[in-house]
């Protein structure tokens, strides 16, 4: 059992600041939001669906920087079978794009079709600011020597978040695309993006969890393999969708083309995503290939 001793500087580092911050912002966000009046829209889908989105977003990471606050302060991070500092910067990264997403989707989607109030107005600025707590654990975390930020705070780390939050991005997305029709266009988008969100989750486990030396092959030809087929299926993905967005303009369907424009560019940016981190798993493999 470790023996908790807490100094004065322990509450005053960067670190212990700027997660409070991002507890107490994240808690103001959706207790604000949770506080709207329904308000009657035309389109009464659309705000719903993004607007779990953004609740969920805010509550998950307040639970979870909750927990790694509290089990900081503590010093029982110890006791858990799970890479911490990797832990902590993925939480770190990831909230602050999901975040971003949220403070982005927000006020654009849901206050444009509902009549802006002032708790509306506060919860707005509420999330740019748990986005911005955020992104300052991440560069606090980033500054720290190599050894304390772990995989996940290389490049190679950093552009798997930039996956897995890719994938999340296309939750909400396809979830309205099934709304507004069926069709091949768009079940096979959302097929191919579960199929990347689960290398995500398996990689991040695998990561989290120390489990690399136990991989039936080796974890840099696993990390390349995996690469290999998110750039595969989202080159697909977004052909589709440039195909999609030609399609609407031909028809002069412009009610959805927002939300098609919006997932081109999440997947682009994805795929952008993917094509770098298979020059760095590719990179790796011939380098240790040379020793």
């Amino acid at each position: 059992m470790p023996v908790i001793v807490l100094e004065a500087r322990d509450f005053t580092s960067p670190l212990f600041l700027v997660r409070t911050w991002e507890v107490l912002s994240s808690c103001t966000t959706f207790s604000l939001v949770a506080s709207l009046e329904h308000h009657p829209v035309s389109n009464v889908s659309l705000p719903n669906t993004f607007r779990v989105f953004c609740m969920f977003t805010w509550c998950f990471f307040f639970t979870l920087t909750l927990l790694i606050h509290i089990l900081s302060v503590i010093q029982f991070h110890s006791l858990i079978p799970i890479s911490w500092k990797n832990l902590t910067m993925t939480v770190a990264v990831l909230g602050a794009l999901m975040c971003l997403s949220a403070s982005v989707v927000f006020p654009w989607i849901i206050i444009n079709h509902q009549r802006p109030s002032p708790h509306s107005v506060l919860a707005a600025v509420a999330s740019c600011l748990t986005f911005l707590a955020y992104t300052s654990e991440s560069y606090v975390l980033c500054s720290q020597a190599h050894e304390q930020r772990g995989y996940m705070g290389s490049m190679p780390g950093l552009l798997k978040i930039l996956q897995l939050w890719g994938g999340c991005q296309m939750v909400p997305l396809f979830a309205e695309a099934v709304r507004n029709g069926e069709s091949w266009q768009q079940w096979v988008p959302g097929f191919l993006y579960g199929v990347c969100v689960l290398m995500s989750l398996v990689t991040m486990v695998v990561i989290l969890g120390d489990f690399a030396g136990q991989c039936l092959l080796p974890f840099d030809r696993f990390l390349a393999a995996f690469s290999l087929i998110g750039v595969l299926l989202y080159m697909v993905a977004t052909v589709i969708c440039f195909t999609k967005i030609l399609q609407l303009r031909e028809k002069g369907h412009l009610d959805n083309l927002d939300l098609v424009v919006i997932e081109t560019v999440v997947a682009s940016i994805t795929l952008l995503a993917y094509t770098v981190d298979l020059a760095f798993a590719i990179k790796l493999l011939c380098d240790r290939n040379h020793t």
